[in-house]
């Protein structure tokens, strides 16, 4: 399975010619959905989900598949399904599960949206949480910045989930200096093998 990093919090994922598309938004390049058969939308904040880039992704590719939580789903219309956490289910040929359900609270019970983490194929993209999932995971996208999240808390749950590799997403809040601050601690103390995909790249996962 071949990862590709593209903006912010969005990843490809291609297998052959099964192309699984996750949270692109409005941070992300159009090229992440080219040829895309499935995308996955962890929740409704326009830096994971641009409607108007998905929209005509789908105009032009009625049998695009999309899948996300119940109430975005009924936003979006007809043709997206609805996940629930616990749900296992198939997008573009890969085994997925769903997790977790809630957005990560900034302050006050806000922004109080659901969120839903995909693990596809021992792949795990959180969106915007910090869940840890019962199943083992082999490589983490590790949150990187926002207004949810802290260094620590990172660095935290990288350590609980203990996976095989992680590597970052949801980033584009950071200027070269915060990047690099964040990879120097993630490197010395997540307890794993952390690495950065430039935006753009891609690596083989095993």
């Amino acid at each position: 399975m071949r990862l590709t990093k593209y903006g912010h919090a969005c990843v490809r994922l291609e297998d052959g010619d099964r192309v699984l598309v996750i949270d692109p938004g409005t941070l992300s390049e159009m090229e992440s959905l080219s040829d895309a058969t499935a995308v996955l939308i962890t929740h409704e904040h326009d830096d994971h989900i641009d409607i108007d880039k998905l929209k005509a992704v789908r105009d032009s590719n009625p049998a695009l598949t999309v899948h996300t939580h119940t109430a975005l789903a009924a936003t979006l219309g007809d043709g997206v399904t609805a996940v629930a956490s616990g749900d296992t289910f198939t997008a573009a040929g890969f085994t997925v599960r769903a997790v977790g359900g809630e957005h990560a609270e900034i302050i006050d019970g806000l922004p109080g949206c659901p969120n839903i983490g995909f693990i596809v194929d021992g792949l795990y993209h959180p969106g915007d949480s910090l869940f840890v999932p019962a199943e083992a995971v082999d490589t983490l996208l590790v949150p990187a910045s926002g207004p949810w999240l802290k260094l620590g808390e990172a660095i935290e749950f990288v350590r609980t989930v203990s996976p095989a590799r992680a590597f970052p997403i949801h980033d584009a809040h950071f200027n070269d200096v915060g990047l690099d601050t964040f990879d120097w601690w993630l490197d010395l103390k997540g307890g794993t093998d952390y690495a950065r995909i430039p935006l753009g790249e891609s690596v083989d996962l095993q």
